[in-house]
């Protein structure tokens, strides 16, 4: 593979402020030779993710992309040669490539995929983003029918599965998202109750008009003021599944945390629980058979959002952080 171009996205300055263009660069590599235990395997779609931002402030549940270095970053890829008998060429896998075309990875670090199409399923709704939602709603966030749940970046990857899980398990449910598209889009395709704009700058307004009765479960993709506007309008005993903080990520942070913390917490008798999808995964069997059959049946939309080309992978991200997506975003490598 010596005389192949191996096209890689570096992330040459770790930024102080909101994330740039001139933060990355693109340069050529050389195509790496697998190791005894390695695979080589060629990028097909690279997932894009609020994550990707904050590996760059430190070590979170990986360690930190330092600059310098092949922006970090999960894909399906095709396995090109293998030094393990339990992958072979052609096999489609999930793994921490980077934004690279080829990669030299630990086969214990890649996860074999079924061949299906459309592949980029494989990065939606059966892949992280899909798995996040169902397992934070269902299993941290646990809610009942009838309840009311509410998911902030309620059109990104993960909210839109959350809310329409939700609507599946009988939930009275409201999504938070920017702009007066997204919010339509919501209620009129993907079946919302009701969607709130925070751009609008009322947030919780809006929201108390929205949920009359309360919020029983609330998954929080955001932190920050929406966080602190939910906790107001909380139930006892509600339950809120802490996924990201996509808020505090890119820029300066806001001058103060969610206030009513930990006051809220006790007097309502909150249950506020951190997760991440690595979790459970040995409970993905029977959640992508539950995902599989809500997507055949119609009950679940799946919506994604494929940009061209590796090169256009800085700007992809930076526009995800500034909200411009539906659904999943990813590039074709």
């Amino acid at each position: 593979m010596s005389d192949t171009a191996n096209r890689q996205i570096l992330l040459v300055e770790k930024p102080t402020g909101k994330l740039g263009l001139e933060h990355f660069q693109m340069v050529q590599g050389a195509v790496p030779e697998p190791k005894d235990g390695e695979v080589l395997v060629r990028t097909r779609y690279i997932s894009l993710d609020a994550a990707n931002r904050a590996w760059m402030h430190g070590a979170t549940y990986r360690a930190a992309v330092e600059a310098n270095t092949v922006m970090a970053g999960g894909s399906i890829a095709e396995v090109v040669a293998s030094k393990v008998s339990s992958l072979a060429p052609g096999d489609i896998v999930f793994g921490d490539t980077g934004w690279q075309d080829y990669a030299a990875v630990p086969a214990k670090h890649l996860n074999k995929m079924p061949k299906m199409e459309p592949m980029t399923h494989l990065l939606s709704v059966y892949g992280i983003a899909g798995l996040t939602a169902y397992f934070g709603l269902l299993h941290v966030g646990k809610p009942k029918q009838g309840e009311t749940v509410v998911v902030s970046a309620a059109a990104g990857s993960v909210g839109s599965i959350v809310g329409q899980i939700a609507k599946i398990k009988g939930c009275n449910v409201i999504g938070i998202a920017g702009g007066k598209d997204k919010c339509q889009w919501l209620t009129s395709e993907l079946g919302f109750d009701a969607a709130v704009d925070y751009k609008d700058g009322a947030t919780f307004k809006a929201l108390r008009s929205a949920a009359p009765k309360g919020i029983d479960v609330y998954f929080d993709n955001v932190g920050g003021e929406i966080l602190e506007a939910c906790l107001s309008l909380m139930n006892n005993r509600g339950r809120i599944a802490c996924c990201g903080a996509i808020s505090q990520y890119d820029g300066v942070p806001s001058a103060h945390g969610p206030r009513g913390v930990p006051g809220l917490i006790v007097v309502k008798r909150l249950v506020m629980q951190g997760f991440i999808v690595m979790d459970f995964m040995d409970q993905s069997a029977a959640a992508l058979a539950d995902l599989q059959s809500w997507v055949a049946s119609g009950k679940l939309k799946v919506q994604e959002d494929v940009i061209d080309g590796i090169e256009n992978t800085p700007k992809a991200l930076i526009g995800l952080l500034a909200g411009e997506n539906r659904g999943k975003r990813m590039v074709r490598v």
